[in-house]
């Protein structure tokens, strides 16, 4: 279990206590950014584990060349994915007996600056898992480019309702830290092993239980080009989450446990349904017979659909209230 210490303390006093730090690095073709990301990490990381994930550039040539002794290189003969990279060095991670992972990308987008900040939540025992956020402040909302700004809104709704953290945004930020005793709970046949990796931890981490909080940590856009499309984003998460909705309602409201949410959900499909199906026979046969139904059949339509919608969203409310609030580390 991961020492719990005091909130006046510095990184450096956590890690005079035994805090052990890993930072792993997923590295795919970053052969002009690499090299100086890893130069910014801190002192008092204890492990800097690079994983060149089949990388198509000189990526894996300069980390051979590079000389630290906190450096652990791993290079994948088969492309796996940035998730499936972060998961490796996350194993990685847990063999060496890190107490914490740190994620930051090799593109140099993610400044290592800002790692205090990001795990001091899990140190101090008020969170298992920290994610960067960049729309907490309107300056740097300005300096994001419009898709990504538009993108986020939708996804970010997506993901809350998958799992069940209404209270983070932004979650395909990539630049996380991860209490490594959550790790080996996580069923890592359901992370995904590419861009939807970051999502998929939610979702994950959200079966378990476990305290996610947001922290401010400023985007920085340089030259270089993310290969994640925002196009292909639109098409392709929606679908991975709405699978993960119904994932979640399953295991969290009838498999673990069967609350009021439980009932809630169980009579608004079952109002829902027969709203929907009564009205649509009764639209079919006046259209059919070319005669109006009447106000009381409309009603025995409508009533049922308002009590449904009025349930479903008594659940969410609930759903809500229900966010993780104790950290594993305290349990």
């Amino acid at each position: 279990m991961l020492p719990l210490f005091s909130s006046q303390k510095s990184i450096d006093q956590y890690v005079q206590n035994g805090l052990s730090i890993a930072v792993v690095i997923p590295c795919y073709n970053v052969e002009k950014q690499v090299s100086t990301v890893i130069a910014c990490i801190p002192d008092y990381v204890r492990y800097i584990i690079l994983v060149n994930d089949a990388s198509q550039d000189n990526t894996g040539p300069i980390l051979n060349e590079l000389k630290d002794s906190r450096l652990l290189s791993i290079h994948l003969k088969v492309n796996l994915g940035v998730g499936g990279a972060v998961l490796t060095g996350y194993e990685e991670a847990l063999k060496l007996g890190a107490d914490i992972a740190v994620k930051i990308d090799g593109d140099g987008q993610m400044e290592p600056i800002h790692l205090p900040v990001l795990i001091r939540p899990i140190v101090e025992g008020k969170a298992d898992y920290t994610k960067g956020n960049r729309f907490l402040h309107n300056r740097q909302i300005k300096t994001m480019p419009f898709t990504r700004r538009f993108g986020n809104i939708g996804l970010s709704f997506l993901a809350k309702l998958a799992s069940g953290y209404w209270n983070i945004f932004d979650p395909t930020n990539g630049y996380t830290a991860l209490n490594m005793a959550v790790f080996p709970l996580l069923d890592r046949t359901h992370i995904s092993p590419r861009y939807f990796f970051e999502t998929s931890m939610l979702t994950e981490l959200g079966l378990q239980r476990a305290v996610v909080k947001d922290v401010y940590i400023p985007a920085r856009y340089g030259d270089e080009k993310s290969s994640l499309s925002e196009v292909h984003s639109l098409f392709t998460f929606p679908p991975k989450l709405i699978r993960a909705v119904f994932r979640r309602i399953l295991f969290l409201y009838f498999v673990r446990d069967f609350s009021a949410v439980s009932l809630f959900l169980i009579f608004s499909l079952i109002f829902s349904l027969f709203g929907l199906t009564w009205g649509t026979i009764h639209w079919y046969q006046s259209a059919r017979d070319g005669i109006a139904a009447s106000t009381g059949t409309v009603m025995i339509a409508v009533l049922p659909l308002i009590l449904g919608l009025q349930l479903l969203l008594q659940a969410i409310v609930m759903d809500i209230q229900n966010i993780p609030g104790e950290s594993i580390n305290k349990k």
